[in-house]
């Protein structure tokens, strides 16, 4: 009776130590990443309608109008340079892997309404991951699309480029202090910056593909980058570097994107994108966006 005990105990802790093996062996699940966007002058925070200096440019204090960017292919880097995919949770600022950030809040001198989004968000395999990678833009298959009918993110028609038969990849819009001086004595309140395709051709509505010259998709990585305590910071210092905002060298104010745009060349070469090609530069220009600590 005892060696009957006994030997029962033994089965026990055999069939305890199976599933213990088990359960070690079965692979962890998908990981949830939150990824935190942030906007600043330099090492100052921004928010929208409220003035701010840009660090080194020695010009008058501007306002945040409006800042809003479409980023595609989001993927997180492991230590050995692997690029995995984030896939997006949908939401109506993300979907068909294209997520909306969007800083304007409707507030007293800030566009929009008071919505705002402020960070990305999906899952992972699990894992160690030391870097970020994004690009700036929608997918050729999603960019040309009507907004009429096309689901969230890409319904809003603030970022509808109709001229392009398009999406604005990014637009930041600010407004200096005493205005912006127009080459025929005009004064006008705000400088744009809206970035997209450009020199495109074909229509969608009947069917047609469409074809841009310029493409510019903007790619970015961030090789050190933790995602569980820092946020990827757009420095509008470093965007607007070299140009001048009180002044507008002819016509639509601000830089549309355009290749002959006297205002543009500048900007572009602060994101580290070719005015004439619309493909990325090589080398890479000083960094717009940049790792911070997440607020």
């Amino acid at each position: 009776m005892r060696r009957s005990a006994r030997f029962t105990r033994g089965l026990a802790a055999l069939a305890l130590g199976a599933v213990t093996l088990t359960a070690c062996a079965t692979p962890p699940g998908p990981q949830t990443v939150r990824i935190p966007f942030t906007l600043t002058a330099g090492a100052t925070p921004v928010q929208c309608g409220t003035p701010f200096s840009l660090p080194g440019s020695g010009g008058p204090a501007v306002t945040l109008r409006d800042a809003r960017l479409y980023v595609q292919d989001i993927a997180l880097i492991e230590a050995g340079g692997t690029a995995v995919p984030l896939t997006l949770t949908d939401s109506d600022w993300q979907r068909q892997g294209v997520a909306l950030l969007d800083f304007e809040s409707g507030s007293p001198g800030c566009a929009g309404n008071a919505a705002v989004n402020t960070a990305v968000t999906g899952t992972v395999p699990a894992g160690s991951y030391t870097g970020l990678r994004f690009t700036v833009g929608v997918p050729p298959a999603l960019n040309h699309t009507s907004v009429e009918v096309t689901p969230a993110p890409l319904d809003v028609v603030a970022m509808n480029w109709s001229w392009q038969a398009g999406r604005k990849f990014m637009k930041v819009e600010v407004n200096p202090a005493g205005g912006v001086r127009k080459p025929d004595g005009a004064t006008a309140p705000t400088w744009f910056l809206h970035l997209g395709s450009t020199d495109c051709t074909g229509n969608p509505v009947q069917g047609g593909a469409v074809t841009c010259q310029r493409p510019n998709r903007l790619p970015v990585t961030l090789p050190a980058f933790d995602p569980v305590r820092q946020a990827v910071a757009l420095d509008l210092a470093a965007l607007f570097r070299g140009t001048d905002l009180t002044r507008d060298q002819g016509g639509a104010v601000g830089c549309m994107s355009g290749p002959t745009d006297a205002d543009c060349p500048p900007v572009f070469a602060a994101l580290g994108l070719s005015l004439t090609t619309g493909q990325p530069l090589a080398p890479p220009q000083p960094p717009v966006f940049r790792p911070v600590e997440a607020r």
